[in-house]
């Protein structure tokens, strides 16, 4: 599949998602998911050179998206203190940070879509066969119901998009726990633990 055809199925999602009902807030880290086995996230890899915003939208900059993210996924994966080096890169798509409106008449939601890789650091290779596309609305709360345009910054709701598709990452793993063995059979690799990467034009960690 080539770029231009992944990045207009990603814009077409982010469409639809518009009118969707908003999805569930992934401030809270709730508990760890032990499908993940034996995982330790070594790089974290985010690029937004590309990210095309929906007509309308507030404007944000790559640097904000890969900031916001590249934040987002340590929050949340650092807890996994395996010994098993996993890297993941998300490529941001599209967006839409919704602008000021008339409340519950002209609204619209805020949405981010991406795709994600997940590369196994000792096997030197991609898990997934394909880029994982995901696309997040906002969580629905008392800010958002009049519209987050209306009451919260683009700022707020960069973060709030930002731990949503990342709620979303970590379930798209545990959803594939064949990639991870159980909690301990791995080896430690202390030259490459903990590691942020914040790069433009590729998601490939080699």
């Amino acid at each position: 599949m080539t770029r231009a055809r992944l990045s207009a199925r990603a814009m077409l999602g982010l469409v639809a998602a518009l009118v969707l009902s908003a999805c569930a807030s992934g401030a809270e880290l709730g508990d760890e998911r032990g499908e993940l086995g034996d995982f330790f996230l070594s790089h974290a890899i985010v690029v937004a050179d590309e990210a095309s915003p929906i007509p309308g939208s507030r404007a944000a900059t790559a640097e904000q998206w890969e900031e916001a993210l590249t934040t987002e996924m340590r929050r949340r994966f650092d807890r996994y203190d395996g010994d098993t080096l996993y890297h993941l890169g998300v490529k941001v798509h599209g967006y839409m940070l919704a602008p000021p409106g008339i409340p519950l008449v002209l609204s619209p939601k805020s949405v981010l879509g991406i795709t994600v890789d997940i590369w196994d650091d000792a096997a030197g290779e991609r898990l997934n066969s394909r880029p994982h596309q995901i696309i997040v609305s906002e969580a629905f709360s008392a800010e958002t119901v009049v519209g987050s345009g209306n009451t919260q910054s683009a700022e707020v709701q960069m973060q709030n998009l930002s731990e949503n598709v990342v709620a979303a990452i970590e379930r798209w793993l545990a959803a594939n726990s064949d990639w991870f063995p159980p909690k301990g059979a791995g080896a430690p690799d202390t030259a490459q633990t903990g590691e942020t990467l914040v790069v433009s034009g590729t998601t490939d960690p080699t």
